[in-house]
């Protein structure tokens, strides 16, 4: 009798039959994966508050602004809410002017003083930053801004005082739209009159008021010199005072109007 042929048993293979002809992935590669997971989530809730603070810019705000004058700013605001925080009541003076009432020579100081590129950019003056930040890092602390005159209007009229990274980024996107929007006329007027020149004095007519007991349309240029010199320190420095810093600030901007 024929004896029967044993069956030869076959191992099958430990991988799926799909998976057949791949090289199966090593702990490591699963593992880098991992790794990736927490940055991916990360940068996707970044970008998420990115377009949250990108939809809650006041766009209706700043479309209004070329027929009309604000009422009141976030920096007043902000100055009133401080004061109160003291125990103390601020009162706001501010007094709208057109720009055509403010004297040229008053506008040429301010604009030498804070933003001597306004009509060549296009609200961020990236010269300028780049310069600043030379000398800041130079002097190892903030001793110069570059912040354009339209980025200080939109931090003054919609946002705050405080050095966050998402206010400055919030800043220049407000300032690109003032700057799409609006007629560097226009800007130059709205932060004439918006601008903080004192505890609780806002633009230069209440300015001019105050220091000087006239109205703005009266500013000689010397007057004008002065005030554009405190516009960066206005809670600590007055265009009336008598010392080095605003006396010699003054001058090197009449230096500056002075023809060649």
């Amino acid at each position: 009798m024929a004896r029967a042929k044993g069956r030869t048993k076959q191992v099958r293979p430990n991988r799926r039959l799909w998976n057949l002809g791949q090289r199966p992935k090593s702990r490591t590669r699963r593992l880098g994966g991992f790794r990736k997971f927490p940055f991916k989530l990360f940068l996707g809730i970044g970008c998420l508050f990115l377009l949250f603070e990108i939809f809650t810019l006041p766009l209706f705000s700043i479309f209004s602004l070329d027929i009309e004058n604000p009422k009141e700013t976030a920096l007043m605001q902000q100055r009133v809410e401080e004061a109160h925080e003291k125990g103390k009541k601020l009162s706001i003076d501010y007094r709208w002017v057109s720009l055509t009432k403010v004297p040229k020579h008053v506008r040429r100081a301010v604009l030498i003083a804070e933003d001597a590129r306004f009509y060549d950019h296009a609200g961020i003056d990236w010269h300028e930053i780049g310069e600043s930040f030379e000398t800041n890092w130079e002097q190892g602390r903030i001793v110069r801004g570059g912040s354009t005159i339209t980025q200080q209007l939109a931090k003054n009229l919609y946002l705050s005082t405080s050095r966050d990274p998402i206010r400055k980024f919030k800043e220049l996107l407000i300032a690109w739209m003032l700057e799409a929007w609006l007629s560097k006329k226009r800007i130059l007027e709205l932060y004439l009159n918006i601008i903080e020149w004192g505890r609780g004095t806002f633009g230069i007519e209440a300015a001019a008021q105050r220091y000087f007991h006239k109205p703005a349309s009266l500013l000689t240029m010397e007057e004008g010199a002065r005030l554009a010199a405190v516009i960066p320190s206005p809670l600590r420095r007055r265009p009336t005072d008598d010392n080095d810093y605003v006396n010699d600030k003054a001058q090197l901007i009449l230096k500056r109007m002075s023809p060649r």
